[in-house]
């Protein structure tokens, strides 16, 4: 991945310590503690050619979907191909005073003011002497593309109907649980007509009974993963019940390999426990009635999902643990994960080739000479859905093993864009003179004593016409900071996604420690950077 960090300008090949953003600020602006001026401008001559200034283009055409992409689509776009010709810097005059407008560019419209004056939430990137940008990069009032969002982490399946919040975790029953509640209710029904025949057609409404009170064993499966995500620290977005079992929803990874193994184990044994429990009670009941039956097939189903559970394959429980036995050995958690997700896959083949077999020779307890037709039908559309959850939970599995190992390689301090501070009644052009100047692209707006109030927008820069910017305060494209746009230098990876999805905003302002004004974070910045690392293998 390309790092940056304020400038722009190329990687000059050392490894120089990183040195602060804020350009220096002329008198008027107030102090702001001030980085070194890139090269070229301690003389006053202009930037070497190989340094972007703070240009203007006016977009003829309209601006890209920020929403393009699923999940972590870059909202930014390439470098211009377009030659110098076409953009040109900005030199209107320093006052507001009323002066004839530079003639257009050849197909440029006079006055016309460029759409994509928008703005929104998601991942960031650009640079500083030391930290250049990547090529993908466009200098300020450029590219018109403030919509960029910070990186969206992988979700899962759609909330659905909330049914509660044990332990503070809402759990939600997906549209999809109906439909197996159904099928349950239809399957079962049918076993009560051959063991309960006096039932009639009151066996629907146990076999209806039946189903919810094997969800209710699987929420009980789903809540021990959720305790011991919590007494470990690791927050759990949701629990989900869908078809075919349960998610339970752990946003953050276990730190060592006994925590993940136990977290993966306490699921299944669990479920052996409950196992237990019916069959207990199963003792006392006699076996030809309805509570008989129903205590025997809970017994019997969690039985049932302890085993499978355990089988060493990702996404299950048991390739969690096979995974956690191969990080403990290799010391490695990739390893293990790119394990346990090959054998997740060999277990998918498996189970869609051997389930349909098994079933049709009577290996589980059915008589093959009744296993034709619908039966073989229903045998082979539950081993092919089995076996695209078990495969498609693999390769998820795999995409975000990859995404915690490049995680670390997002780091505010080297995404963030050098800035430049101004007060509030700066005129537009003058401000962007400034950055011009200083190699910077980005623009704080600032109090007399020099503490930010708010961080002017590129989106809205860019939608300012040229001949208008003498007279437009930069006050006016200006948003105001809040708390959740104030983030720390220091911030990376994990922490600093969630930092920016806590406040969504198109640029965030970077501090040190100290308080210091570092730079502006833009969101779009962010995400090009976290697209570039997803694409790197591992």
């Amino acid at each position: 991945m390309d790092e940056s960090g304020g400038s722009g300008q190329p990687r000059s090949g050392n490894d120089e310590p990183t040195e602060r953003h804020a350009a220096p600020a002329t008198p008027a602006t107030g102090p702001a503690r001030p980085g070194p001026p890139p090269r070229g401008t301690d003389t006053g001559e202009a930037p070497p050619a190989d340094e972007p200034t703070m240009v203007v283009r006016k977009m003829d055409v309209p601006p890209e979907n920020p929403d393009a992409g699923a999940g972590h689509g870059s909202s930014g776009a390439g470098p211009s191909e377009e030659g110098p010709s076409e953009e040109k810097t900005i030199p209107e005059p320093a006052t507001p005073q009323p002066a004839a407008p530079e003639p257009d560019a050849p197909g440029d419209k006079a006055g016309e003011q460029p759409p994509g004056t928008d703005q929104h939430r998601h991942e960031a990137h650009t640079g500083h002497p030391e930290h250049p940008q990547p090529a993908g990069d466009r200098t300020l009032a450029h590219s018109g593309l403030a919509k960029g969002r910070p990186p969206r982490r992988e979700r899962g399946p759609g909330g659905g109907l909330l049914m509660g919040r044990p332990f503070g975790v809402p759990v939600y029953v997906a549209p999809s649980w109906f439909l197996v509640a159904a099928l349950i209710t239809w399957v079962f029904g049918g076993q009560l007509d051959r063991v309960l025949p006096e039932l009639g057609a009151a066996r629907y409404l146990v076999s209806l009974f039946f189903a919810v009170a094997f969800y209710a064993s699987v929420l009980v499966h789903e809540l021990a993963h959720t305790v011991a995500a919590l007494r470990f620290k690791l927050p759990v977005r949701r629990i989900q019940l869908q078809f075919f079992g349960g998610v339970s929803e752990i946003e953050k990874e276990a730190e060592t390999p006994g925590r993940e193994f136990w977290l993966a184990f306490v699921g299944p044994l669990l479920s052996l426990a409950l196992s237990g429990l019916f069959y207990l009670a199963m003792q006392p009941v006699e076996p030809g009635t309805v509570p008989g039956v129903l205590l025997a097939g809970l017994m019997v189903s969690n039985l049932i999902v302890a085993a499978f559970n355990l089988l060493p394959g990702l996404p299950l429980d048991g390739g969690r643990m096979l995974r956690a036995v191969i990080w403990k050995i290799t010391g490695k958690p990739m390893s293990g994960t790119v394990a346990a997700a090959w054998v997740g896959r060999a277990l998918a083949v498996s189970v869609l080739i051997g389930l349909p077999l098994l079933t049709q020779s009577g290996a589980l307890g059915t008589n093959a000479e009744d296993n034709v037709g619908m039966d073989t039908v229903m045998d082979a559309l539950l081993a092919a859905i089995l076996a695209a959850i078990i495969w498609t939970g693999a390769g998820n599995s795999l995409r975000m093993a990859r995404l915690r190992e490049h995680l670390p390689e997002l780091r505010a301090r080297t995404l963030t864009r050098r800035a430049v501070p101004v007060e509030t009644d700066t005129p537009l052009s003058e401000a962007l003179r400034r950055a011009n100047a200083a190699g910077a692209r980005a623009l704080v707006v600032v109090d007399a004593d020099g503490h930010p109030l708010s961080l002017v927008r590129e989106a809205a820069i860019v939608g300012v016409p040229e001949h208008r910017r003498p007279w437009v305060a930069v006050s006016g494209l200006a948003q105001d900071l809040t708390d959740g746009m104030r983030v720390s230098a220091e911030l990376a990876g994990e922490d600093l996604l969630d930092a920016l999805r806590a406040t969504p905003a198109t640029e965030y302002l970077v501090v040190e420690d100290t308080g210091e004004i570092y730079g502006v974070l833009s969101a779009a910045d962010v995400e090009r950077a976290f697209v570039k690392a997803m694409a790197r293998p591992s």
